[in-house]
């Protein structure tokens, strides 16, 4: 990990928390800084979102100008072999921010903890270097993402972005529309902390709460009914848009009932 430039107590057990985490995932997380890793890196993103070596997620030579201005690359390793990678970049320095571009673990090692290890990574080496939020954007349909980061995380959605990248050419997004939902990662919230150190996330729902579903495996829906995946993206759009342009929040994810949204209560 980068050398401290911030040491107080929450960045120092952040540092720890991830140690942990890496431990308990049975991997090595450090940053890319090589051009032949970064290499290794770009194939493997390419891999997991089934994409021609030709046609990377991030460019080549783009990642190498990311890690010459000091962004984030990240990646996991399982016994000396690349299993995992997160890149981001700065915000404005207004916003005081990270941008979390993209992560991916390959298939082999999905749900063994490790993009648990390879974010708390990130959230440590953020805050060692000042910064105390880390955004990105999620697909609302895919439940493993929205529960990974709302309950595992403690991230908070902040925005519902319709068709955000317009068409991206993949084996993951196909002809898709590219809804996202933003998130917000308080690296010194309190929830952030509890859920670095392993407690369970709680949300205390309150009368009024609305749930908005979808669906549990939306891949699956995609590879069986087209249609089908289409309507879900247009009704989840739809109640989300509502209640969020309304001022609603995003509390909490529930494997069951989807999103737990909480309606502004006016004045």
């Amino acid at each position: 990990m980068a050398q401290l430039t911030h040491n107080d107590a929450i960045t120092v057990q952040a540092a720890k928390d991830a140690e942990r985490a890496a431990s308990f995932a049975d991997v090595s997380i450090r940053e890319l800084t090589g051009i032949e890793e970064q290499a290794v890196a770009i194939r493997l993103l390419a891999e997991i979102w089934k994409r021609t070596p030709e046609n990377p997620p991030v460019p080549p030579e783009l990642l190498r100008a990311m890690s010459k201005a000091g962004n984030y690359i990240g990646g996991a390793f399982a016994d000396d072999v690349l299993v995992g990678v997160a890149i981001a970049f700065h915000a404005n320095p207004e916003r005081h921010a990270l941008h979390s571009h993209i992560a991916g673990i390959s298939a082999d090692h999905a749900g063994r903890s490790v993009g648990f290890a390879l974010k708390q990574h990130q959230r440590a080496w953020a805050l060692t270097h000042g910064i105390d939020v880390i955004e990105w954007t999620f697909d609302p349909l895919v439940a493993r993402n929205a529960y990974f980061n709302i309950t595992k995380l403690g991230a908070r959605p902040e925005e519902y972005l319709a068709n955000f990248y317009g068409e991206i050419a993949d084996g993951v997004n196909n002809d898709d529309e590219t809804d996202r939902v933003l998130v917000s990662w308080r690296l010194r919230s309190d929830e952030a902390i509890a859920r670095a150190a392993g407690a369970a996330s709680q949300v205390a729902r309150a009368p009024g709460d609305v749930s908005v579903a979808i669906p549990p495996d939306i891949e699956q829906v995609r590879r069986e009914d087209r249609a089908a995946a289409q309507q879900w993206r247009r009704r989840v759009r739809d109640q989300l848009t509502e209640l969020l342009d309304a001022g609603g929040q995003i509390v909490g994810f529930d494997r069951t009932e989807g999103y737990l949204v909480r309606p502004r209560k006016d004045s």
